[in-house]
């Protein structure tokens, strides 16, 4: 089996996701320091304890996810369930790599752009060839739905591609021409992309007073769920290491209805 220095693995995921960009609520990067070299890597969404000790049962050598830990305002205190993660990670050697906003905003391996893939949506693109983004950290991106002619329409492929039946706001038969996205929870962001003079805005997660903004402002709301949205980023990401250092990466999916 290939392997490749934890450090050389580290700064190439700092160089291709490039996380001093952004200001994020937790550490990106090398979380946890395990062992010296990599041969297995087991990818998932988030560093649940469920994750972990599929690693472990598994015999991986480190934990690749989108949600890792030491997020800002939490309670630092090493307790509980914090205290679990953390011995099992460190009893065995683990290495924890967590990337957040990083791997929202990637303009492959992202999860915006994963989920463009997996829903059939088209980024426009800025003079440089980039997707056209609005909202902070330019996080939220805009482009079509080919093939979609109808609100309902969308919501029905969001839960046939996903699995899991979405929140949906909005008229049914509300015609489709401009849509715009942003995986995880971003329903705060919803008045960038009414804004930005969408039809349409899909995200994973919901809250009270996004219904309102919503029907005032006659932008559709599709909450296709924070887990199911994010889901397709980390694992582009794995095969993207598997691709150049040869080492094994596995996708785990921990199933979570939120």
């Amino acid at each position: 089996m290939n392997s490749i220095d934890t450090r050389e693995l580290a700064a190439w995921l700092d160089q291709t996701l490039q996380p001093g960009r952004f200001r994020d609520y937790s550490p990106n990067g090398l979380q946890v320091e395990g062992k010296a070299s990599i041969g297995h890597i087991i990818a998932g969404v988030t560093a649940s304890e469920a994750l972990l000790r599929a690693a472990i049962d598994r015999g991986a050598d480190a934990v690749l996810v989108h949600h890792g830990w030491f997020w800002k305002n939490e309670d630092p205190r090493v307790r509980g369930p914090r205290r679990t993660r953390l011995a099992l990670a460190l009893a065995h050697d683990l290495n924890l790599f967590a990337y957040h906003l990083p791997l929202d905003a990637h303009p492959k391996l992202g999860n915006n752009a994963q989920l463009a893939r997996v829903l059939g949506l088209v980024p426009e693109q800025d003079e440089a060839g980039l997707p056209r983004t609005c909202g902070p950290d330019n996080l939220v991106w805009l482009g079509t739905a080919p093939g979609i002619e109808h609100f309902g329409q969308l919501a029905a492929r969001a839960a046939e591609r996903l699995g899991r039946a979405p929140q949906a706001i909005g008229d049914a038969q509300r015609p489709i021409r401009r849509v715009a996205w942003c995986t995880g929870g971003a329903q705060g962001m919803l008045a960038d992309a009414v804004d930005a003079g969408v039809d349409a805005y899909i995200t994973g997660e919901i809250s009270e007073p996004t219904v309102h903004l919503s029907r005032e402002t006659g932008v559709a709301f599709l909450a296709a769920g924070h887990h199911a949205t994010e889901r397709y980023g980390v694992q582009a990401l794995g095969q993207a290491i598997a691709d150049r250092f040869g080492i094994r990466v596995d996708f785990v999916d921990i199933d979570n209805p939120v």
